[in-house]
């Protein structure tokens, strides 16, 4: 995945492989959900500029996604910070910009310094390269 920044949020735009399917043709949900908690650390890393982990995910699944209908667009922003937790909204559409799942994560961050020091956390535009 690659993920660049619009505004307050951070995109991807993902091309799905025959073997993420679950049934025939659709995206797997567990794949899906997947897909949903990177960008979502992503948007921690980037938006936040820390490191953290997930601590809470919430999926809900309302539209198939077929793996042979072109690429899907994933969205996520920060919603809010709940002292050193972050909730994260983040929404997959098709290839005809119809939102087919969605889901909220919250995070446990790290302070920025612990990040560095413990985790590791690079410069913020390290992400970009």
């Amino acid at each position: 995945m690659t993920f660049f920044e619009e505004g307050d949020e951070v995109i991807s735009i993902w091309d799905p492989k025959p073997h993420f399917q679950g049934y025939f043709r659709m995206l797997h949900g567990g794949i899906q959900v997947s897909l949903m908690d990177e960008i979502a650390s992503w948007t921690v890393y980037v938006k936040l500029k820390t490191a953290g982990f997930t601590s809470k995910s919430e999926a809900r699944y309302n539209k198939a996604i077929f793996i042979d209908e072109g690429s899907l667009t994933l969205r996520a922003k920060v919603l809010g910070m709940r002292r050193n937790l972050a909730d994260i909204q983040v929404d997959i559409l098709n290839a005809r910009s119809e939102r087919c799942s969605w889901g909220t994560f919250t995070y446990f961050t790290y302070s920025p310094q612990k990040a560095k020091e413990n985790l590791y956390y690079p410069d913020y535009h390290e992400f970009f390269q």
